[in-house]
């Protein structure tokens, strides 16, 4: 048996080997953004797919999301399955009138006969320095628009099994990829890819017993480096890493807050009308004969997104997430 050496990797290249093996696995799997082809993106995801597999099915379109995602339904209609690529989260909003209209509701427009596999990559989130309109965290909107599948990875194998599942899937998802989060090394076998559970599974990246925090794409890292941190406070941490936002894993963060008592929602968008929110009411409601204090979120501001120089103090910290839980633990004594 000829063993493989396993090599650092970056999110990113695990994201390109996906497209690649999916492409090569269904010949009616097509790519189609803006600079996907040539260029291979912005973030050079999509790099040597149209060299490999032609312009026809690695395409460059033009610079109109809506007409990009109203070609990929129609694609998804006739039996391919598109992935589409929105170059940056604020930059997919002109085709969000195609989403709710279009993607969510096709299957059950047609009362089950007509199904929608199609994949919507979005680069989203802070943390690399871009202004306005290059780091919004937008799944909010994702998750209250009824028929999309909205997943987010945070490890390198997570971006490839993830996204091998989402465009597998005969339904439409959000496929959301944290920027900062491009360039991160891990140690994965792109020729033995680390298992994935479906999508709609979390999973607890870091075992505790005092709380749970509660979070997703790019800010599982500051949460496994707060809970770290906790311990000189004697904090014992659990950290749940959602991987999916919807469908949701109830199962999973029921347990762990169970277990804890307590629980942190942690996310990069602002919290009011956040997704915390609705993970906070969905814990409470299923665990509240368990929590000994209420469950606290922390989260960006209730802000348009600010300049560069001032994006460390919207992102969520080490800090404000162990004063969080300094706060959990006031709580349950008082």
């Amino acid at each position: 048996m000829t063993t493989v050496a396993v090599k650092p990797a970056t999110m990113a290249q695990a994201l390109t080997r996906a497209l690649r093996d999916a492409m090569a696995a269904d010949p009616g799997v097509h790519v189609l953004g803006e600079d996907v082809g040539t260029l291979g993106g912005v973030f050079r995801v999509t790099d040597g797919l149209a060299a490999e597999f032609g312009e026809d099915r690695c395409t460059d379109t033009p610079l109109a999301e809506a007409g990009i995602l109203g070609t990929a339904v129609g694609m998804a209609m006739y039996g391919l399955r598109p992935v589409v690529e929105m170059q940056f989260d604020a930059f997919a909003y002109p085709a969000f009138e195609q989403v709710v209209s279009h993607v969510t509701k096709m299957r059950n427009r047609t009362r089950g006969k007509m199904p929608l596999p199609l994949t919507i990559r979005v680069p989203y989130g802070g943390g690399i320095g871009g202004v306005e309109h290059h780091s919004d965290s937008s799944e909010a909107y994702y998750m209250a628009t009824p028929g999309l599948h909205v997943v987010t990875p945070a490890t390198v194998a997570d971006a490839y099994g993830l996204l091998r599942a989402s465009i597998a899937s005969d339904d439409p998802v959000v496929f959301l990829e944290p920027k900062r989060l491009y360039w991160s090394k891990d140690s994965w076998n792109p020729e033995e890819p680390a298992s994935v559970e479906p999508m709609g599974r979390a999973v607890v990246r870091r075992s505790g017993r005092s709380a749970t925090l509660i979070t997703y794409g790019p800010s599982l890292a500051v949460c496994m480096e707060a809970a770290e941190a906790a311990r000189a406070e004697g904090w014992d941490l659990e950290v749940v890493d959602l991987r999916s936002l919807v469908p949701f894993d109830d199962e999973t963060v029921c347990a762990s807050v169970r277990r804890t008592g307590r629980a942190v929602v942690v996310h990069e968008s602002g919290s009011f009308g956040g997704s915390g929110g609705e993970i906070a009411a969905r814990v409470t409601e299923r665990c509240f004969h368990h929590l000994e204090a209420p469950v606290l979120r922390v989260a960006g501001f209730d802000i348009p997104y600010p300049p560069p120089m001032l994006e460390r103090h919207h992102l969520p910290g080490v800090d404000r997430i162990l004063d969080a839980v300094g706060r959990l633990q006031w709580e349950a004594e008082s």
